[in-house]
């Protein structure tokens, strides 16, 4: 028999042939999906110009459509609560509406209330122990600048409660 030179098998060559195409595909999708996000970034339009455009096309359309209506500004306002124990309930983020029982200037207690704000975000309680000589809490609420003259006024003249929304 002749001498025949030993046979080298390449097993893994298919196997090294497919995880190189697995790569390639890998990049090719990685890539596909880095050039869609940098063209939907370059696309985008910034607030401002997305505000601009509403505005520019609410004012072509005619009178028909409303225009847009701008955000109202929020402020913190600080406002006493008559009752400290409420107050304890309360956390930050909560929903409350705020009501003011008029005083009566006989001293005897008022049957009128009303909602001077409702569904307004709090952003600050005070800690326990914090309440003042007549019993109150002070509350840090974030309202509309308007809402927040409101509840100035109120706290002026009334007793200011809340309940949770």
């Amino acid at each position: 028999m002749p001498d025949f030179a030993p046979l080298r098998v390449r097993g893994g060559g298919c196997r090294h042939w497919l995880r190189r195409a697995v790569r390639r595909r890998r990049r090719a999708v990685v890539v596909g999906l880095a050039v869609s996000a940098a063209a939907l970034a370059v696309a985008t339009p910034r607030p401002t110009e997305r505000a601009d455009a509403h505005t520019e096309a609410a004012q072509d359309a005619g009178p028909k459509h409303r225009r847009a209506v701008p955000r109202a500004e929020m402020v913190s306002a600080p406002v006493r609560i008559a009752d400290a124990e409420t107050v304890r309930l309360l956390r930050r983020g909560d929903r409350v509406d705020v009501i003011a029982s008029a005083n009566s200037p006989s001293g005897g207690r008022s049957s009128r209330a009303e909602v001077v704000a409702a569904g307004v975000r709090v952003t600050d309680v005070p800690k326990s122990g914090e309440t003042s000589a007549d019993g109150g809490a002070l509350v840090v609420l974030s309202v509309p600048r308007a809402t927040a003259a409101q509840l100035a006024g109120a706290g002026a003249t009334s007793r200011l409660a809340v309940t949770l929304c």
